[in-house]
């Protein structure tokens, strides 16, 4: 492979990078748009046979109790103003119907299509490195060159895993726990 070809060759993954790195956005763009539609779907019950049904034999039961709970209270001599009842109907929303959940639940989303847009550039711009290095190794002719590329510490190498105990040890002025006993 010829110098030129190398050099165009990374041209073109870099363009490729940006590309799939504008294709990533625009994906978090649609996940965002679809999780909206789904929190804000509401479902009557007239749009299946079987929720149809459903609340047509609930109605039905609910009719039942009521005219029996009527009865009774007559029985009693309870005015029918102040006669308990029983009531039943449709909730087309579920826990979507409360602005604080849907807020929880968009929250705990756009936090989880934000990661994944961030894993898929950073995924983009791995391969795209890769590829521009294998082309520049290729060009490479020492020994000394080819050591010097390998060099170049991991974000794992650099940053350790952590702990909550070593975040609490960091809080100024807070007081160690000390070991009872003699």
């Amino acid at each position: 492979m010829t110098r030129g070809d190398r050099q165009e060759l990374a041209k073109l993954a870099r363009l490729r990078e940006r590309v799939a790195k504008a294709d990533a956005s625009r994906r978090a763009a649609e996940l965002k748009a679809d999780f909206e539609q789904q929190i804000a779907a509401i479902y009557s019950f007239d749009d299946d046979d079987v929720w149809r049904a459903s609340r047509a034999a609930v109605s039905e039961e609910t009719d039942r109790a009521n005219a029996a709970i009527t009865q009774r209270c007559r029985e009693l001599g309870i005015p029918d103003e102040f006669a308990p009842s029983v009531a039943s109907g449709w909730i087309s929303r579920g826990q979507n119907a409360a602005k604080g959940r849907r807020d929880e639940l968009r929250r705990v989303a756009y936090t989880r299509i934000d990661q994944l847009e961030k894993d898929a550039k950073h995924e983009i711009a791995r391969r795209s490195l890769e590829v521009q290095t294998e082309l520049v190794a290729a060009g490479l002719t020492t020994t000394d060159a080819r050591t010097f590329l390998e060099t170049m510490p991991t974000a794992e190498q650099l940053m350790p895993p952590v702990s909550a105990a070593d975040f609490e040890q960091a809080i100024p002025g807070r007081v160690q726990p000390r070991a009872i006993g003699p």
